[in-house]
C-alpha cells in the first residue's frame, strides 16, 4: 500500500468519525425500536443492509407493523426520500467516472452527500475514487454496526423506547440549525418550514407529509434561481506579462528568417 493510498484512507476515516457517532447513535436507536417490535437481530442486518436509509428505516417499522400495502409503502418511501432525487443530480457528473458506481449510488446518505459535494475538503486527496468509496463504506458500515448493537440490546435490556425515535427528528434538526447557520441563503429553508406548517395545519399531523413534500418541490422548483446559490463564472487566469528583452527604443526587426543575419542592426 502506498503513502499516497495510506493518506487517503486515513482522510476518509478522519472524515467520517462524525458521522460515526450519529450513525451508532441512530441506527441503535433503530434497533431497538425494532426489536420492540418483535423483529430480531435478521430483521434489523437485513433491512440496514438493503434499505440503508435512516428515516425510511424508522418508517418502516410502522409500516411493518401496521399491516400497510405495497402502494403506501412505495407511497411513503417516495415521499420520504424524495430529497435524494436532488442532490442526486446534483453528483452526477462527480460521479460519472467513479467506481463502483451503483455502489456509490446506494450509499449517497444525507451526511455522505455532505461529505463528497464540495470540492474544498479535497484538498491533498490524490485519489478521489477511492477516497469516494471509502467514505460511503465507512458510513454504511456505522449505520449497520449501530442497528446491530441496538437490536441485540433491546433483547438483551428491555425498556421503555417511548421517544427514542425522536432521535432522527433531532438529527434532522441540527443539519438544518447548521446549514442556516452557514449560508446566507435561506429561501430552501424558508420554504421547507413554511410548506410542512402549512400542510400541518391544513392536512394534520396524520396526512401531511405527502403534501408538504409536493408544495415544497414545487416551490423550488418555481424559485431555484433564488434558492440556490449563484454560480461562480469560471475564467481563466490573465496571462502574467513578460517583460521583452529589448527595450521600447529598440524595436524588434522583421528581417525574414532565412536572413544569415537577426537582430535590430542594419546589415550592409
Amino acid at each position: 500500500m502506498t503513502t499516497e493510498t495510506k493518506s487517503d484512507l486515513r482522510r476518509a476515516l478522519t472524515a467520517t468519525l462524525p458521522v460515526l457517532t450519529g450513525y451508532v447513535v441512530l441506527g441503535m436507536g433503530f434497533g431497538v425500536i425494532l426489536q420492540s417490535r418483535g423483529y430480531g437481530i435478521l430483521w434489523a442486518l437485513a433491512m440496514s443492509v438493503f434499505i440503508y436509509a435512516g428515516s425510511m428505516q424508522y418508517v418502516a417499522i410502522d409500516l411493518l407493523t401496521g399491516g400497510a400495502s405495497l402502494f403506501a409503502a412505495a407511497l411513503t418511501t417516495l415521499a420520504v426520500n424524495a430529497r435524494h432525487l436532488f442532490y442526486g443530480i446534483s453528483m452526477v457528473d462527480k460521479y460519472r467516472q467513479m467506481k463502483p458506481k451503483p455502489f456509490l449510488i446506494f450509499t449517497l446518505t444525507d451526511e455522505t452527500y455532505s461529505l463528497v459535494c464540495s470540492d474544498a475538503g479535497m484538498e491533498g486527496i490524490h485519489n478521489r475514487n477511492l477516497y469516494f468509496f471509502c467514505v460511503s463504506l465507512f458510513n454504511y458500515l456505522y449505520w449497520i454496526t449501530g442497528s446491530a448493537i441496538g437490536n441485540l440490546l433491546g433483547a438483551v435490556l428491555p425498556f421503555s423506547t417511548e421517544g427514542i425515535d425522536f432521535a432522527l427528528t433531532a438529527l434532522f434538526l441540527t443539519v438544518f440549525v447548521e446549514q442556516w447557520l452557514s449560508t446566507k441563503n435561506h429561501i430552501s429553508a424558508l420554504v421547507g418550514v413554511l410548506a410542512s406548517v402549512l400542510c400541518l395545519v391544513f392536512a394534520g399531523p396524520e396526512n401531511f407529509l405527502i403534501p408538504a413534500m409536493l408544495l415544497i418541490t414545487l416551490a423550488l422548483t418555481l424559485l431555484r434561481k433564488q434558492a440556490l446559490p449563484p454560480e461562480q463564472p469560471q475564467t481563466e487566469e490573465d496571462p502574467v506579462p513578460v517583460e521583452h528583452p529589448l527595450s521600447e527604443e529598440q524595436p524588434v526587426s522583421t528581417v525574414p528568417a532565412d536572413n544569415p543575419t537577426e537582430g535590430g542592426g542594419r546589415h550592409d
